[in-house]
């Protein structure tokens, strides 16, 4: 039976997972099996610059926290070694750079993410992975508001060119 200080640890461990269940906007289950710590360094790297959490989670105690957070649906993809990528900012950066990196590296195996509470399987982490960034979704909004109110500019310069080539057409007659 474990010790008193253990079982405390493991509390601890189990309370700070469910945490970042509730704070984070996407998770991506990985098996990491296989990878070389050349390639998990490198994997890792790219999400720190992406500014997602990433940690290698003991399945019993990630059981635990997801219970805890209403995601027992969860519990039957937490079998081997599992990695957990999370971000509480951008829902859609730990599925863009697992699911880049799981094709990069084949030993790389994605299990299943969560987004905003919500289960999602492979298929839907690698269509989330394929949606532009926020940037340039919002980019692109702009973009729509701004169109019509150019179109409107330019008619209206039009409208003044004419009239101001008629008036110079008309000088030039007089003269």
């Amino acid at each position: 039976m474990p010790s008193e200080k253990t079982l405390q640890a493991k509390q601890e461990i189990v309370k700070e997972i469910s945490g970042k269940f509730k704070d984070a906007k996407a998770m991506v289950f990985a098996d990491y099996r296989g990878l070389t710590v050349e390639q998990d360094t490198e994997m890792r790297s790219a999400l720190r610059k992406s500014g997602v959490e990433y940690r290698v989670v003991k399945n019993s105690l990630t059981s635990l926290a997801a219970k805890e957070n209403g995601l027992e649906d969860l519990i039957p993809y937490l079998k081997g070694p599992t990695a957990l990528a999370m971000s509480s900012t951008d829902p859609v950066a730990p599925a863009k750079v697992m699911s880049e990196y799981a094709k990069k590296f084949e030993a790389l195996e994605l299990k299943v993410g969560v987004v905003e509470g919500k289960i999602i399987d492979v298929k839907g982490i690698n269509a989330l992975a394929d949606l532009p960034s926020r940037e340039v979704l919002i980019a692109k909004v702009l973009g729509g508001f701004n169109a019509p109110i150019s179109g409107l500019v330019n008619v209206l310069n039009g409208n003044i060119r004419g009239l101001v080539v008629a008036l110079n057409a008309i000088a030039q007659q007089k003269s």
